[in-house]
């Protein structure tokens, strides 16, 4: 449908991205002209940079507890009407065949375009106008109904839903737009912040991060309530993979992150027992079946202490068991936005219906997806958010 034959849309959605996209679909099924406007030359772009560009867009798993928000019940009732299987149903519809990288983790098996071709495709079978290259200058209450003032001119329509995303990745085209349009309208905006994130680290360990880049090991790590069983990786900068990312979402400037190399083995009491099967053994050989080589050659060069097994005092091993269990590191801090895969905070929910996403005071607005103080661990969360958010939404238009 042409902006033509569309002059005066019921409803507009501000992002062409996952929850824009999805929003719109359904509200035009539901018989609502809809018109989709977006700064971008071109919709989805995060969409297709995520997951490695095999797009992690769902999480078969996926409850209330995977999600961050100063207002944790607000999201259960949009996640129980939509969830992960609605949405496999519509990918496998359209022939998209998932592959689960991991339990619960649904991938698209080469490339993330799939996702894009099938949300574009429904929005053209649903009657959607999507408008690209178009930047909003204001956006206002008008009687009954919203205006907008564009770069192509004024647009009066009947609600206005604000679908445009966090922070995250400003090369994508991320801004804080939503942001500003919410407190135009008196609503809070929750401290945002970079989230799943790799850390950087200080001078010294940033040098042996750096000597270790690309090797990667299963970890256990934590930091205040989060503990997370995956992979590091150490990069040039500091720590990354899914096990750090997923703690950027809890850290705090200041907080250590505890990380034991060798999750589910108690390092000391192993060493106890190894000291007796192989007393003539070095330290450096028993770490490296046990760990990536690099990384065990390390570790002897950070400590040191590379004596054979049958000449090491309990102390030792204990000591060896506190660097390998209970690693305590404090990063620099994060690489911020730039490389964030999403936004921690946004708009406050308190002020929305969980239901409809309408601001209580101005049901003619509304705010879905990243753009909320809504935030999902890594792994496909924050896909189902945006499918859950942008259904509910458009089903209440």
């Amino acid at each position: 449908m042409s902006a033509r034959s569309c002059p005066n849309p019921d409803v507009v959605v501000v992002g062409a991205g996952a929850a824009g996209l999805m929003c719109a679909l359904t509200a035009g099924y539901a018989g609502r002209r809809v018109r989709v406007l977006d700064h971008a030359s071109k919709p989805g772009r995060k969409i297709l940079m995520s997951g490695g560009g095999r797009c992690n867009f769902t999480n078969m798993d996926t409850g209330p507890h995977n999600f961050f928000s100063q207002n944790p019940h607000f999201c259960i009732s949009a996640l129980k009407r939509y969830r992960p299987e609605h949405f496999l149903e519509l990918v496998e519809r359209h022939g998209i065949e998932p592959v689960e990288k991991a339990p619960g983790q649904l991938f698209c098996a080469d490339s993330s375009r799939p996702i894009l071709d099938m949300l574009l495709t429904e929005c053209d079978w649903a009657g959607v106008d999507i408008q690209l290259a178009t930047t909003i200058e204001r956006v206002e209450r008008h009687g009954d109904g919203m205006r907008l003032t564009t770069s192509a001119g004024t647009l009066d329509t009947g609600a206005v839903v604000i679908a445009t995303g966090g922070l995250s990745i400003p090369t994508m085209g991320a801004t804080g737009f939503g942001y500003d349009v919410a407190r135009s309208f008196g609503l809070a905006v929750t401290e945002t912040r970079a989230a799943l994130v790799p850390f950087t680290l200080t001078s010294q360990w940033k040098a042996r991060a750096a000597a270790l880049s690309g090797v990667a090991c299963e970890v256990e790590a934590r930091c205040r309530n989060g503990r997370y069983r995956e992979p590091l990786l150490f990069t040039h900068r500091g720590l990354s993979g899914p096990a750090m990312l997923q703690l950027s979402s809890h850290w705090q400037p200041g907080d250590a992150l505890d990380i034991d190399l060798l999750p589910g083995v108690d390092a000391f009491a192993a060493l106890r027992e190894a000291r007796e099967a192989t007393p003539r053994r070095h330290v450096s050989s028993w770490l490296a079946e046990r760990l990536p080589r690099r990384l065990a050659q390390a570790l002897i060069e950070w400590h040191g202490d590379d004596g054979v097994l049958a000449e090491a005092s309990n102390a030792q091993l204990e000591a060896w068991g506190e660097r390998l269990n209970r690693w305590s590191i404090k990063p620099a801090g994060t690489e911020g936005w730039r490389t964030a895969e999403v936004t921690l905070g946004g708009v406050d929910t308190r002020a929305l219906s969980s239901k409809t996403f309408a601001v209580r005071e101005l049901p003619q607005l509304r705010f879905i997806g990243e753009v909320l103080d809504v935030t999902g661990e890594l792994g496909g969360y924050n896909f189902q958010w945006a499918w859950a958010s942008g259904v509910a939404c458009g089903l209440a238009l």
